[in-house]
């Protein structure tokens, strides 16, 4: 269970990153990254986060971080 907390906390990390990123400087760095024939793999990306970002809401997750 540790490791799927640890792997959920990095991807809200990076959709923070990501999103602080878009409010500053207008700047998608997932969508940059995989854009064109590559852009399904951003969509994946941001699924992954916001299921990780519910994931982190539960209270186990944080009671075995």
């Amino acid at each position: 269970m540790k490791a799927t907390n640890m792997i959920a906390l990095t991807l809200v990390v990076i959709g923070a990153l990501n999103w602080g990123l878009i409010g500053f400087f207008g700047f998608d760095l997932v969508t940059t990254l995989f854009h064109g024939s590559l852009f399904w793999l951003a969509r994946v990306i941001f699924a992954l986060v916001g299921l990780s970002g519910l994931w982190c809401l539960t209270p186990v997750s944080y009671t075995h971080l």
